[in-house]
């Protein structure tokens, strides 16, 4: 979320609300809502979310030169020092991208709770189902799918295949390696999370909030009509 494009801000009281008849409304409502559709699973979204997860795999890639500099059976002092320059600078790009996706989780919320205070308002056909969005949910649904079966495989395969080749040979039993797939399967699997949250619950909540209206009897008309007849 570009901090240049400010949010659509929230609907305003019901009792201060003035706008001249409902097609004016339904026009802003409109535009909220797309606005707001686009900050939670549109292009750009899927982009941040991308490259924050590269610059996670990234971060701890270079982390995990000083992991397996460490794995082992005799300790190189100049691998150690390489080891330990690549660990800070990619501590250096891990630590930001961790703040990045920290912060799109708490701005997702708040544009969560904006949408809903704008869906609420009315109901549209075309507006509603835009921002139902299922091709753009799907396709986060598929994507955060596939980082969490991969992230699930690695938790498993990492540490199996890391423990038959090192067959407990000397102080080299893979220590590292296995430190460093696991924090790879741990960034799939985290980031695959958030996304499958993200798209199931956007896609419910766009039924929730867009669903049939139960049409009410206005009292006046009911005090109005007249009377059956016997």
């Amino acid at each position: 979320m570009s901090p240049r494009i400010p949010l659509p801000p929230p609907p305003p009281p019901a009792e201060i609300q003035n706008w001249p008849d409902r097609e004016a409304r339904l026009a802003d409502r409109a535009v909220a809502l797309d606005a707001l559709g686009r900050r939670l699973l549109g292009g750009g979204r899927l982009a941040l979310f991308l490259g924050c997860f590269l610059m996670l795999q990234l971060g701890w890639g270079m982390v995990g030169v000083l992991l397996t500099s460490l794995g082992g059976a005799i300790l190189d002092p100049i691998a150690l020092f390489i080891g330990l320059v690549v660990a800070a600078f990619g501590l250096g790009v891990l630590v930001p991208a961790v703040w990045l996706t920290a912060r799109s989780v708490r701005q997702d919320r708040i544009v969560r709770e904006r949408l809903v205070r704008w869906a609420v308002l009315d109901r549209h056909g075309p507006t509603d189902a835009r921002l139902r969005a299922p091709a753009l949910s799907v396709t986060w649904m598929l994507l955060s799918a596939a980082m969490c079966g991969i992230g699930l495989w690695m938790g498993f395969a990492v540490p199996a295949g890391t423990s038959r080749k090192a067959g407990g040979i000397g102080l080299d039993d893979g220590s590292g390696l296995v430190a460093y797939g696991m924090g790879v399967a741990l960034v799939f699997w985290i980031n695959g999370l958030i996304g499958l949250t993200k798209a199931v619950s956007h896609y419910r909540l766009a039924l929730r909030v867009t669903g049939p209206v139960t049409r009410r009897q206005d009292p006046r008309s009911a005090s109005s009509a007249p009377p059956r007849p016997e």
